[in-house]
């Protein structure tokens, strides 16, 4: 179901690839490469709309529990979505909550986005909600995911990746620890708290202002010193390219809700002529 293969220690297949004996990597694989991938954000429950996006050739679709108007039924279904597509299905989740993780992984998601990540202790918890024992405390019930990832821990563990958001004061203050915690897979930029953060009076003035930008290198910087993936949540393409271009690993683009509103916005004013 994804496009290229490497030498990584889990791989997955889905059921045209194990007819055919092809094998295929999985996101968490190419995440933890720095392969450079697209993403877009969903944030309505709406499985129709989100089952078309799968099919547009982003790297992955974002289901968005923090904001996003979606209960656990929307990612279940959103997830389901999105698996009839190419894209690998993404969950942040409302918080650095066990439960609520493991239900997404449980569901089928092959990464988790952590919200508000202020320190290595809370780096290590999420990675720990992530992980099966040894290696972590996630409840073994892959329930939706058997079908998706597989049964056994260890590959389990090997294919999903844990995102954790760099988005506040404390968080920029603690960046080199929490990159350096073992089974962070890569940091994510929430442009509008992070822009707060460094003391923008409000989220859209955070571009151009010179401690927001330093703060954008020094993420990226330290990211990849850590040899982990770096991401920006991005209000359209254009911004998307800027933001490959000075090295961020992947980007997010906008959401449904906002283009679905500029979309609708814009034939409305050519009708009106």
């Amino acid at each position: 179901m994804l496009r290229r293969a490497i030498n990584v220690t889990y791989v997955e297949t889905d059921g045209r690839a194990a007819r055919e004996g092809t094998v295929v990597t999985n996101f968490a694989s190419r995440l933890r490469s720095r392969e450079q991938l697209i993403g877009y954000w969903v944030s309505s429950d709406n499985p129709p709309m989100t089952e078309r996006l799968a099919r547009l050739g982003y790297d992955y679709l974002n289901i968005d529990v923090q904001h996003g108007m979606i209960d656990y039924q929307g990612v279940l279904h959103g997830l389901m979505a999105v698996d009839t597509g190419t894209a690998a299905g993404v969950v942040r989740v409302p918080g650095n909550d066990p439960v609520w993780i493991g239900r997404a992984l449980d569901a089928g998601a092959q990464a988790i986005i952590v919200p508000l990540v202020d320190t290595a202790e809370e780096a290590a918890a999420a990675v720990r909600a992530c992980r099966y024992p040894p290696h972590g405390r996630r409840s073994f019930g892959p329930v939706r995911s058997v079908l998706r990832i597989g049964p056994t821990p260890a590959e389990a563990n090997e294919a999903v990746a844990c995102i954790v958001m760099i988005e506040t004061e404390s968080g920029l203050a603690n960046l080199s620890d929490i990159c350096a915690v073992p089974g962070v897979d890569a940091v994510y930029v929430g442009p509008s708290d992070l822009a707060l953060a460094v003391g923008a009076a409000r989220p859209q003035d955070g571009p151009g202002l010179p401690a927001f930008e330093d703060a954008l290198k020094l993420i990226v910087a330290t990211a990849e010193a850590a040899g982990i993936g770096a991401g920006l949540h991005c209000p359209d393409g254009e911004a998307a390219a800027r933001a490959l271009g000075r090295g961020f690993t992947f980007v997010s683009i906008s959401n449904d809700l906002n283009h679905l509103t500029a979309v609708a916005t814009e034939h409305l004013r050519r009708a009106r002529g």
